[in-house]
């Protein structure tokens, strides 16, 4: 197969999944989204001698790549209207408290969003993306090892969290000792 054919292979198999994987982690307009997703197939044309044959952990590593190139794009120009005087608009859209903020299970999603963004990531490319420690590693452009103990650390530092934050204060040594 030519490395136009393996492109295009690879282009039709895993667009939806790398479009899925741009949303979840940019809060942006779909127009943006869609701009990083040509960035990640834009990138992986000019590559295409490179791509693998299984290229979809690859593409989840040339995205999160494009992704930090975009949240710092955010940032500058969110400190420029900052510094232009345009507050609101250097804030974006306004927060709201979701109306599903209380669903089963928000508070494993509380307790990832408490962890370090290093942490986030490696459990959402296993946990969400189902990859395995060896697609991780390509991924996040490391070796199987490392990958690896990246996985175990951030499923300690969940679990803890999760313990933390499920366990009564009483039982947590806040009381004065007296039953």
């Amino acid at each position: 197969m030519s490395t136009d054919d393996a492109f295009a292979a690879a282009y039709r198999a895993h667009y939806w999944a790398v479009s899925r994987f741009v949303a979840r982690r940019l809060d942006a307009p779909a127009h943006e989204v869609e701009e990083v997703v040509a960035d990640v197939f834009s990138i992986a044309w000019r590559r295409r001698a490179e791509l693998p044959d299984a290229p979809l952990p690859w593409l989840y590593g040339v995205a999160r790549n494009c992704l930090a190139n975009t949240v710092r794009g955010m940032g500058r120009y969110r400190r420029l209207l900052h510094r232009l005087g345009n507050h609101e608009a250097a804030h974006g859209r306004q927060t709201v408290e979701s109306p599903d903020a209380e669903r089963p299970g928000a508070w494993v999603h509380a307790a990832l969003g408490r962890l370090s963004a290093a942490d986030q990531e490696v459990l959402r490319l296993t946990a969400w993306e189902e990859l395995t420690v060896e697609e991780l590693a390509v991924a996040l452009g490391c070796g199987r090892s490392a990958a690896a103990m990246r996985l175990h650390r951030a499923r300690r530092r969940l679990r803890a969290e999760i313990d933390r934050t499920r366990t009564p204060v009483s039982v947590r040594g806040g009381g004065d000792g007296h039953e």
